[in-house]
């Protein structure tokens, strides 16, 4: 099985941007733990952008991806090119939040990806990657 994880702008900051809400560790740190929490269960890549078009891009190539662990960041709230671009591949996914979206601002509330994911898990810190890894472990997610 591969697994890809796909997170959005400023997640490259974790560990140095609002700590309260986004956890002390840093986005390699994040990485290494869902790693080990996978091991040799599954392939896992990850990419990282602050730009859209480069999600979007991403998204288009994927090839080989039974399972997609996404968290679009601030681009879950704006992004019709994303959600195109998820439905064009037809990859499962499941959106993952490290904060509590509604227990923050209103603008926060409203995800154009949720309705098209498998599911949304938010407000775990790092525990929803790895509960969405489990979900595609145990599922065998395939497209």
């Amino acid at each position: 099985m591969r697994i890809l994880v796909v997170n959005g702008p400023n997640l490259n900051l974790l560990g140095k941007r609002e700590s309260s809400h986004y956890g002390t560790l840093s986005l390699l740190q994040l990485e290494e733990k869902i790693r080990e929490h996978v091991g040799k269960k599954a392939e896992l890549l990850f990419f990282q952008s602050n730009h859209e078009g480069e999600i979007v891009d991403f998204l288009q190539s994927l090839k080989e991806t039974d399972a997609l662990i996404l968290n679009a960041a601030a681009f879950t709230h704006t992004s019709v090119a994303i959600r195109d671009a998820l439905l064009a591949t037809k990859t499962p996914f499941i959106e993952v939040h490290l904060s509590n979206v509604y227990a923050r601002e209103s603008f926060r509330q409203k995800s154009y990806l949720s309705d098209i994911s498998r599911g949304v898990i938010y407000g775990f810190g790092a525990e929803g990657y790895l509960l969405a890894a489990d979900y595609f472990l145990r599922t065998q997610a395939t497209h």
